[in-house]
């Protein structure tokens, strides 16, 4: 089969033996697959990763032990649990501390024409989501999680900071959610999406100090955490979305004066993403950019740096 491979930040293109499946795990055929920006920051160095990235994606089942799975189209959860530990004992099987990640730690990518992934990862897609749109599961999931960690009122002031892919996803989430959402970014065309749904945008420029009881820090920017902290009130929730490469300075100061809580947020539930795409509640279709055949991996990674575009889509031939 073709697969992608990523080492030392270069992409290329390799053929390998076909995946082997272990028990309680199904073969998937590739259908599609999304670019993250978790997967350019991999190609910038984060996790020291070499192999297949890729963690988003749409597939048929061709080979389970479960009968009904074959022949489904799927999309797949990235953390595979151990199962055993006390983590996963109490349901938290996305802290699991034996955890592989698909694509990102010590498991084969999404961007191949196979993949495995455990039985217990899979979610069926419901027939009325398009495979382009379905793509966006997983990190519409994740976006979806603040909402798991944060109770925020139906009409509580959210400002979300960036305006790339996962910053318009949350802004849309939390303002499908009933939330007063305030987009911040520099890009007329992307703040453009948001305001078409009825999202208020503003200019990163314009910072309003210690006006949101709740901040979205979805900058993917050293920075953009400082400008998060200054926009957050007093006892207020910072959520933090950005994965960056590389350490990130922070001065504790203003947190601890203005007692500010600060919310690690990552992966979250399918199931709430999946009733978004099949409602209609979130315009996923808005942010595709660009698409490629898995062949052109190394194009379609260039295209997806470019910072005026969003998501960029992968198939096999």
């Amino acid at each position: 089969m073709i697969s992608v491979h990523l080492e030392r930040g270069r992409i290329s293109i390799e053929e390998t033996d076909l995946p082997e499946r272990p028990p309680g795990f199904a073969l998937i055929r590739l259908r599609v697959a999304g670019i993250c920006n978790t997967d350019l920051e991999l190609q910038c160095g984060y996790y020291g990763f070499s192999g297949t990235p890729g963690h988003e994606f749409v597939g048929e089942v061709v080979e389970a032990d479960t009968p009904y799975l074959i022949g489904q189209r799927v999309a797949g959860e990235i953390n595979l649990a151990c199962g055993d530990c006390d983590f996963c004992s109490i349901g938290f099987d996305r802290h699991c501390p034996n955890r592989a990640v698909l694509g990102i730690v010590n498991h084969p990518g999404a961007f191949a024409e196979y993949l495995v992934l455990p039985e217990r990862n899979l979610h069926v897609l419901p027939d009325e989501i398009p495979d382009e749109e379905a793509v966006f599961t997983e990190p519409l999931a994740a976006a979806c999680e603040i909402l798991d960690q944060v109770m925020i009122a139906d009409w509580a002031r959210v400002a979300v900071l960036g305006d790339g892919k996962l910053g318009l996803l949350i802004a849309q989430v939390l303002h499908a959610h009933g939330a007063q959402v305030t987009l911040f970014g520099r890009h007329e065309s992307k703040l453009a999406i948001a305001s078409d749904a009825g999202i208020q945008v503003e200019s990163s420029n314009n910072n309003h100090r210690a006006a949101f009881p709740f901040v979205v820090d979805a900058t993917g920017s050293p920075a953009g955490l400082k400008e998060a902290v200054s926009m957050t009130r007093p006892r207020g929730i910072l959520v933090l979305k950005s994965t960056v490469h590389g350490q990130v300075p922070v001065d504790t100061a203003p947190i601890i004066v203005n007692e500010i809580t600060l919310v690690g947020s990552r992966c979250g539930r399918f199931e709430p993403a999946l009733a978004l795409l099949r409602d209609h509640r979130v315009n996923v279709a808005s942010l595709l950019s660009a698409e490629f055949p898995l062949q052109r991996a190394p194009e379609a990674f260039a295209e997806a740096a470019r910072p005026e575009v969003l998501k960029v889509l992968m198939r096999p031939n």
